[in-house]
């Protein structure tokens, strides 16, 4: 698996590459000039292997690192920032 975190802004999404063209995303809006996060999905044969959180790690570091903040609509990254409340800086609201 490819841990590099890639942002598609055309689609709205940030994408973890897997295997063989096979990818993790999360999907966001914009909202006055914050990132919302709204949904997660990881392929079915792929889960409970902890990509989400790899996925989850990587945008809230990429987001740190560019300075933006996000805003969680998204049950799986709202759980996954309940276990790891030291990403505080990156979230609004």
């Amino acid at each position: 698996m490819d841990a590099r975190i890639q942002e598609n802004r055309q689609l709205h999404r940030f994408e973890l590459p897997i295997s063989k063209g096979l990818f993790a995303a999360a999907y966001y809006r914009m909202e006055d000039g914050r990132i919302v996060l709204f949904h997660t999905e990881v392929p079915s044969e792929f889960t409970g292997r902890g990509i989400g959180s790899c996925l989850a790690q990587g945008i809230f570091d990429l987001l740190r690192a560019s300075g933006r903040k996000a805003i969680l609509r998204c049950p799986f990254m709202s759980r996954f920032f309940a276990n790891h409340l030291d990403y505080l800086d990156v979230i609004a609201g």
